[in-house]
């Protein structure tokens, strides 16, 4: 796996920059609800404080001096949170927990957690399906931008209205809590179960784990919020991980996973 994370520029030194980086870690000081992505963190959070935090869960330069280049990720600390991970979904397996898995980076991560719903379903775990359709508006620069909420393999998105989501074309990007606050409102309307386990990222990880719910996801380094929803312990597992490597680069990460969880088809 770690050869993997390395020839993949999932690890390693990364696509993302230490621009980027320092700019979000900034942005959620003020706590900018672009970088917070649905929690409302406990503490106050520095610039310094943070990137001391990303520099022990990813393994970023703690140096404040670095400002360029791009940033790095140990790969031993993305396996060691893979094998955590995998922990996380063999006990929800185990119990059989309703399941929520929901994503902002469709195009890059379906095939990370398409294979993760299919085995927990395999498993007995209930996978969450609610509001198919709803309309969710999500805040931009450019105003509001009406969208639908759908499910590829059993992961929820959001995508533009009218067009049918599907491998080729999964749905849009964004970083917003609505889309999992949708989907947990429509639920309780149905009467329908509530997740046990919301495995995704953004703000479906952030946004569950300020509601209490277990939450478990990836992350890049330019996504503070959810190593800090784990070092508040409102978060279960981060991994961290180049959110915006090649789409096919992701599937060895969840038959890793799976393999761990013992819960390979």
């Amino acid at each position: 796996m770690r050869a993997h994370l390395l020839a993949a520029g999932l690890a390693g030194t990364t696509g993302t920059s230490r621009e980027k980086s320092l700019r979000r870690y900034r942005m959620f000081a003020v706590r900018d609800p672009r970088a917070l992505t649905g929690l409302d963190p406990e503490l106050d959070w520095t610039v310094p404080e943070l990137l001391a935090l990303m520099a022990e869960t990813c393994g970023v330069s703690a140096d404040p001096a670095t400002v360029c280049g791009q940033d790095r990720i140990d790969p031993a600390r993305t396996v060691a949170a893979l094998d955590a991970f995998a922990g996380r979904l063999r006990s929800a397996a185990a119990r059989r927990v309703p399941v929520l898995l929901g994503t902002g980076h469709p195009g890059r991560l379906l095939g990370f957690y398409a294979p993760l719903a299919s085995a927990l379903s395999s498993a007995g775990c209930t996978l969450l399906t609610s509001a198919q359709g709803q309309r969710v508006d999500i805040t931009t620069m450019f105003g509001v931008r009406p969208l639908a909420l759908g499910y590829v393999r059993g992961v929820a998105l959001i995508h533009e209205p009218g067009v049918r989501p599907g491998v080729d074309a999964p749905g849009v990007h964004t970083h917003s809590p609505l889309p999992l606050r949708t989907v947990l409102s429509a639920a309780m309307t149905d009467g329908g179960p509530l997740p046990g386990l919301v495995i995704g990222d953004h703000g479906w990880v952030c946004a569950a784990g300020q509601l209490g719910i277990e939450a478990i996801g990836p992350a890049d380094t330019d996504d503070p919020a959810p190593f800090v929803g784990q070092a508040e312990g409102r978060v279960s597992v981060v991994v961290p991980v180049d959110d915006a490597a090649r789409s096919d680069s992701y599937g060895p990460l969840a038959h890793y996973v799976l393999k761990r969880a013992c819960l390979s088809q």
